[in-house]
C-alpha cells in the first residue's frame, strides 16, 4: 500500500490540498445542485483516485482493453477514478451517502469531501443521517478524519446494509483484482469504522426509506451489502448506483471492477440496473463516473450507452 501511495504520487506530481486548512476558492468545480421533484440533490466531488489501468476489466483481454483505453483518450497503464458522494435533503433531514476516502491513506487528490461539504454551506452537524453503499474505504474514511465525530449530531443514524456489515467480520478477497496492500487497508478502515460507529449503525435486509422519497436498496455483487439509492418526487427520478457502475459499464457490461468481491452477480446486477435506467429515462450518478457524474442511459445494441446530462448554469 506504501508503495502505490509513493507511485501514485510520483506520477500525479500535483498539489495536495491539507484538509485541516481547506481552500476555499479552488478553481475546479466539486459540487453540482439539482432538483428532483422537491428534493434538493448535491453531488460533491471527493476527488480523483488513480488506479492501474489493468484492474478496469482484468476479465477482458489486455488489447481489447487497451484499445478501449485509447479509443477514450486515456493512457494505458492508469485509470482515473472519480470520488461522488452526494447529499439528499428531504422531509426535513439532510442525508449524506457515503463519505469519501478521508486521510488515513494520504493518497493524492482524494480525501476533499469533508472541507468541500463546509465550502458548499453543508454543516456536519445538520446531517441526520448516512447511507453507506458499501463500507470500501473510499466510502467511509471521511468519517474518520480526526475532529470529524465530534462534529456529527449524537443521534446521527448511519444506515448499511446487514449484509454488509456481517461479511467484513471475515471479508474475502479471494476473487478481486487489487493492487497490494488495498485488502489489508480495506479490512484495517471496516474494522476501525465499525469499532467508531457501531452503535450508530441501523442495518437493513433488503430495503429501507430513510426520508420521504429516498429509498436505500440493497443490490449485491460489488460487496454483498452494496446498496444503490433511489429518489423519486412529483414524477422524477433519479439514482445513486455506488460502485455498480463505472465507466466502461456501459460499452462492456460484463467487464469486471477489480474492486469486486463477486464480479459475477455484480455485472448481473449492473445490466439489470442500467436496462431499468434506460426504461425509465430517469437520472444516474454513480460514486465512479466522471464528475459530476449526471446523465441518463441509453439502449446501444446488445450494451448501452452513457448520455451527460447538460449542465444547468
Amino acid at each position: 500500500m506504501k508503495q502505490m501511495i509513493r507511485n501514485t504520487q510520483e506520477e500525479t506530481n500535483m498539489n495536495v490540498h491539507n484538509t485541516s486548512h481547506p481552500v476555499r476558492d479552488e478553481l475546479v468545480p466539486s459540487r453540482y445542485a439539482l432538483k428532483v421533484g422537491e428534493i434538493d440533490v448535491m453531488v460533491v466531488s471527493d476527488g480523483v483516485l488513480t488506479l492501474p489501468g489493468a484492474m478496469l476489466a482484468h476479465n477482458a483481454e489486455p488489447a481489447v482493453r487497451a484499445a478501449w483505453l485509447k479509443d477514450m483518450f486515456l493512457p494505458p497503464d492508469a485509470f482515473d477514478w472519480a470520488l461522488n458522494a452526494i447529499v439528499v435533503r428531504s422531509g426535513g433531514r439532510t442525508i449524506l451517502v457515503d463519505a469519501g476516502m478521508g486521510v488515513e491513506f494520504p493518497l493524492p487528490r482524494s480525501g476533499q469531501l469533508i472541507h468541500r461539504l463546509e465550502a458548499a454551506g453543508i454543516d456536519l452537524g445538520d446531517v441526520t443521517d448516512v447511507v453507506l453503499t458499501h463500507m470500501h474505504m473510499d466510502h467511509v474514511g471521511g468519517l474518520l478524519i480526526d475532529g470529524v465525530k465530534e462534529q456529527l449530531r449524537p443521534d446521527l443514524r448511519i444506515h448499511v446494509a446487514a449484509a454488509e456489515v456481517k461479511f467484513w467480520e471475515n471479508p474475502d478477497f479471494s476473487r478481486v483484482s487489487m493492487p497490494e496492500g488495498f485488502p489489508n487497508a480495506l479490512r484495517q478502515t471496516a474494522k476501525r469504522f465499525v469499532s467508531e460507529y457501531g452503535s450508530q449503525l441501523r442495518t437493513f435486509e433488503t430495503e429501507y426509506e430513510v426520508a420521504p422519497g429516498a429509498v436505500v436498496t440493497r443490490t449485491g455483487g460489488h460487496t454483498p451489502g452494496h446498496s444503490i439509492v433511489r429518489v423519486a418526487s412529483r414524477g422524477e427520478r433519479l439514482t445513486f448506483a455506488g460502485d455498480l457502475v463505472f465507466q466502461a459499464g456501459f460499452e462492456h457490461p460484463e467487464w469486471y471492477n477489480g474492486f469486486e468481491h463477486d464480479p459475477e452477480e455484480a455485472a448481473r446486477a449492473r445490466i439489470r440496473l442500467l436496462r431499468e435506467l434506460a426504461a425509465n429515462r430517469e437520472l444516474l450518478v454513480a460514486t465512479h463516473m466522471p464528475f459530476p457524474s449526471v446523465g441518463h442511459v441509453a439502449i446501444a445494441g446488445d450494451a448501452f450507452r452513457w448520455v451527460p446530462a447538460i449542465w444547468d448554469y
